[in-house]
């Protein structure tokens, strides 16, 4: 028999769509707060909010004969027609997380409108209205939330330690923070205060309130905007990367998403910034038009599905990659060293590990100099022996070992003291335009092949294919470095104005090596050679359908393929920077992969030539002459990114004149 539900078991239902665990209620709960156009907000939980949630604000409040009207479900004040729907601009609208808390609670509403002198005090236990009195309160809205599931006990079986679920808010509320940082937010947890932001809308003042991290002080700002997309936030040097992505953090118009497409963005800008396997550090804003944004698709609204996704994707590429081609994004020697080099400014200075003013601090006792038998000054402490090779190497590890990956981990611990030296002889200015100037021999059509890939103009062009285009300008300029020498015939040592550089030889000749390659393989027809046995390749029924879509992308790379049975093919010829098991296992990857990779061909064939530029680069330790010093730097200024090898090692790095002086104890 069918019947209608009671009320009672039909509000337990829906709330356990929306209310998981306590994280659920704190989530709602704010959401309401920002959209009451709330500038101070202060949450309090206790018990991993099992127990205790309070939120409280200094919005619009809800009218007393609103209030509790409020907690009937879809009831809201956010969307009225359907059109709404289509661009949602607040937090919240479907007006299901009033009435699905105060279902599975003890709740207390306190609030007042500006319009009020008194305010009033609802009190609901499992959806029960049990009081509504008027109360004397100030404006906004304070919500009491205890007793999680009291009235279905087998669902606090599932709820984590209190830890565990005291960390799931602390992430949220840190990361509402970030994306409100106009907006004062509090956090307190079993009494104790754990961070206050400042809502002064700097982001990086709330980053390192929230943070605590020393190493997010030295996040690159970003600000980028075409094409309908607003781009901005902070990423890292590609110097601070960490083994997972738990430190990246999205937000599309004011919302916390998770988001592959997003990811996949960031990953584009970074391509060939980083060491494989590490991830950066980054905190990012879009924001564009909502009606190309679907938020309606999740309960929890933690996803969003994008119109233009390949848009989205290159918006992200763009913003990141024109990021780290600023002078601000070059690697620094702080970067690998915070002791030696705790920042340029009065403000890093006085907060510099090392420093008495610095909280926590490690100072590393004085060394003191002595003369030996043989008249050298020498330190005393044999472990402050000053080691140049040594820091040199570890400058160059790809794998730099990180703190903890929990955003709330202790802030990062100071390095050993590392010093510089070296011998300078005068040197020509080199060459090298900071206008990304074509490479010799003919490159404008090289260019102009670049831009176009498989027919197709570059805004029409698959956004993973191969883009060696130069951008409209490169802050950093290459044209002001004096080369002075190289030491060890591995580095190459140069200054400007207000730096002096380390340039890997080795790292930068690869850089060049792997751009010529990649122009050449753009620019010439794929020439293919011809293999004794024929490869036979079986596929599926629903890829042989999709043939056009992916059989030229096999042909251009340089295979000759023919049909071979209704569900098979014959490759009688291979690409000539493949062996013959590369070539089959490719095969076999780019069939499973159809439809989920927008162009595999580019993996392989980078690979490849980075395999090939990386044999051809001069090696550590090879000698080279004054003039061949010079080239490379020239060669290296022509390149599209000249800052780091096709690898992810950096080039370059950078040490301010602050940075020297710290070595010496001079600052």
């Amino acid at each position: 028999m069918i019947k209608l539900l009671e009320k009672n078991i039909a509000d337990k239902i829906a709330a356990g769509e929306v209310i998981e665990r306590p994280l659920s209620i704190v989530k709602e709960l704010v959401e309401n707060s920002i959209d009451a156009g709330a500038s101070e907000i202060t949450v309090e939980i206790r018990n991993g909010g099992k127990t205790f949630v309070r939120v409280t604000d200094n919005g619009c409040g809800i009218p007393r004969n609103e209030a509790e009207t409020a907690f009937l479900r879809h009831a809201t004040s956010k969307i009225a027609t359907l059109a709404d729907l289509t661009a949602i601009n607040s937090l919240g609208f479907r007006g299901e997380a009033l009435a699905s808390i105060a279902a599975v609670t003890r709740t207390s509403l306190i609030t007042r409108s500006p319009e009020e002198r008194t305010g009033c005090r609802i009190t609901i236990h499992g959806g029960e209205v049990i009081e509504n009195t008027g109360v004397g309160c100030p404006e906004g809205t304070t919500m009491i939330v205890t007793d999680l599931f009291y009235n279905t006990p087998a669902r606090r079986q599932f709820l984590k330690s209190d830890s565990a679920e005291s960390g799931l808010i602390i992430d949220f509320v840190s990361e509402m923070a970030m994306a409100y940082h106009d907006r004062r937010f509090q956090l307190i947890n079993n009494g104790r205060n754990l961070f206050s932001t400042p809502g002064d809308g700097n982001l990086k003042k709330t980053i390192a309130a929230v943070y605590h991290r020393r190493e997010y002080e030295e996040l690159v700002e970003v600000e980028y905007g075409e094409n309908g997309y607003s781009v901005s936030g902070c990423i890292s040097r590609p110097s601070l990367t960490r083994s997972t992505r738990r430190d990246q953090v999205f937000f599309v118009n004011g919302r916390i998403v998770k988001s592959r497409i997003m990811e996949r963005g960031v990953s584009e800008g970074y391509r060939e910034r980083l060491a494989e396997g590490r991830q950066p550090v980054v905190f990012l804003f879009l924001r564009t038009d909502p009606e190309t944004v679907d938020v309606n698709i999740h309960p929890n609204k933690k996803e969003v599905r994008f119109h233009d996704e390949k848009a989205v994707i290159s918006a992200l590429k763009a913003a990141v990659f024109r990021t780290l081609a600023a002078k601000d994004a070059v690697v620094e020697v702080r970067d690998y060293f915070p002791a030696a080099g705790a920042g340029s400014t009065e403000e890093a200075k006085s907060s510099a590990p090392g420093t008495p003013d610095a909280p926590g601090s490690d100072r590393p006792e004085p060394f003191h100099i002595s003369a030996g038998q043989d008249g050298l000054l020498r330190k005393e402490r044999k472990e402050d022996q000053v080691d140049i090779k040594h820091i040199l190497s570890r400058m160059r590890e790809e794998d730099q070992e990180t703190s903890s990956a929990s955003p709330t981990a202790a802030t990062h611990a100071s390095a050993a003291d590392p010093a510089a030296s070296s011998t300078a002889s005068s040197e020509d200015r080199t060459a090298g335009s900071g206008a990304y100037p074509p490479a010799a021999g003919g490159s404008s059509a090289v260019m102009d092949a670049a831009a176009m890939t498989d027919g197709k103009p570059s805004a029409e062009r698959d956004p993973s294919a191969m883009d060696l285009r130069g951008p409209r300008q490169k802050p950093f300029d290459f044209s002001g470095l004096k080369i002075t020498g190289s030491i060890f015939d591995t580095y190459i040592t140069a200054e400007d104005s207000d730096g002096f550089y380390l340039i890997d030889q080795h790292a930068a000749q690869e850089r060049i090596f792997y751009e010529r390659l990649a122009e050449e393989y753009l620019n010439d027809d794929k020439p293919s050679q011809t293999i004794l046995t024929p490869i036979t390749l079986e596929v599926p029924l629903s890829v042989r359908e999709e043939e056009y879509d992916w059989i030229d992308s096999l042909r251009d790379m340089g295979y000759h393929i023919e049909e071979f049975g209704p569900s098979s093919y014959i490759i009688r010829e291979i690409p000539y920077f493949m062996e013959i098991s590369e070539a089959e296992s490719f095969l076999h990857d780019f069939v499973d992969q159809i439809g989920e990779q927008d162009d595999l061909r580019n993996t392989v064939v980078i690979d490849k030539l980075i395999t090939r530029s990386c044999k051809s680069a001069v090696k550590a330790r090879d000698h080279m002459s004054d003039m061949e010093l010079r080239q490379l730097i020239r060669d290296l200024a022509r390149c599209r990114n000249p800052f780091s090898c096709p690898h992810g090692r950096p080039t370059f790095i950078r040490f301010s004149m602050y940075d020297i002086e710290k070595m010496f104890k001079r600052a």
